[in-house]
C-alpha cells in the first residue's frame, strides 16, 4: 500500500481500518492518493459498501461526486468503475473502485444515490459497462442508433456513421463521422518568455504620465 499521506492521514487511516474490519475480504486493496483514500472492493459488494459509507456515523459520505470508467484493455477485467464520494461532515473524500469485463454487469447504485442515474448511463454509453437493475439504461451522450463505445481504447477513429437531424433538409441524415483536428502552432514559450515589451493598454498609462 502506497503511503502518500496528507494532513488528514489519521482520519483516512481510521476510515480504512473501519472498512476493512466491517467488510473483511470484500475489500481487495487500499491506497492513499492525493489526500484521498482509494478502496478497491468486490463488484458484488459495491452497493453494500456505498450504503455503509453513506449511513455510518464515522463516514457520512452523503454526496456522490461522480462515477466514471477507466479502460485497461490488457487486463482480464479491463474496466474499472470509479466512485468519488464526499463527506462534508468529516471533510473527507474517498474513491471506491470495482472491476468488470465487457459482459459482466455491475450492480446499480441508483438505489443508494439518485445522482448515480446519469453517471451510470454515461459510463455505459462511453465504455459499455452495463449496470444491473438500472431504471433507465439508455445512452446519454451519443447520437441515435450509435454503435460502439467511444472512450474504449480500441474504439476506431474512422468507419462509423453519424446520425443527426439536418435543420435545412428537415430530416434525419446519415453521414460518416468526421474527427477533424485543427492545426495548431506551438511555440513552447512560457508566458513570460513570449510576453511583448509593450502590452495592449500600456499606451493609456503612458498618456496619463
Amino acid at each position: 500500500m502506497s503511503e502518500l499521506l496528507s494532513d488528514n492521514s489519521v482520519a483516512l487511516k481510521d476510515l480504512k481500518d473501519l472498512l476493512k474490519s466491517h467488510f473483511g475480504a470484500d475489500v481487495i486493496d487500499t491506497a492513499y492518493r492525493y489526500g484521498e483514500l482509494t478502496v478497491v472492493v468486490k463488484r458484488e459488494s459495491i452497493t453494500n459498501v456505498l450504503t455503509f459509507l453513506r449511513d455510518d456515523a464515522g463516514c457520512l459520505f452523503k454526496q456522490l461526486i461522480d462515477i466514471c470508467g477507466v479502460d485497461y484493455p490488457e487486463r482480464a477485467e479491463r474496466f474499472e468503475v470509479v466512485y468519488h464520494l464526499l463527506s462534508l461532515k468529516h471533510n473527507l473524500r474517498i474513491r471506491v473502485k470495482v472491476t468488470t469485463d465487457e459482459e459482466t454487469p455491475v450492480p446499480t447504485a441508483v438505489g443508494v444515490f439518485n445522482a448515480a442515474n446519469w453517471f451510470e448511463r454515461e459510463t455505459w454509453d462511453m465504455y459499455g459497462v452495463f449496470f444491473a437493475d438500472h431504471p433507465d439504461p439508455r445512452r446519454i451522450l451519443t447520437d441515435y442508433g450509435f454503435e460502439g463505445h467511444p472512450l474504449r481504447k480500441d474504439f476506431p477513429l474512422t468507419g462509423y456513421v453519424e446520425v443527426r437531424y439536418d435543420d435545412e433538409q428537415k430530416r434525419v441524415v446519415y453521414e460518416p463521422v468526421k474527427l477533424v483536428q485543427d492545426f495548431r502552432n506551438f511555440d513552447f514559450e512560457s508566458p513570460w518568455e513570449g510576453m511583448q515589451s509593450i502590452l495592449p493598454g500600456d499606451e493609456k498609462a503612458e498618456g496619463k504620465a
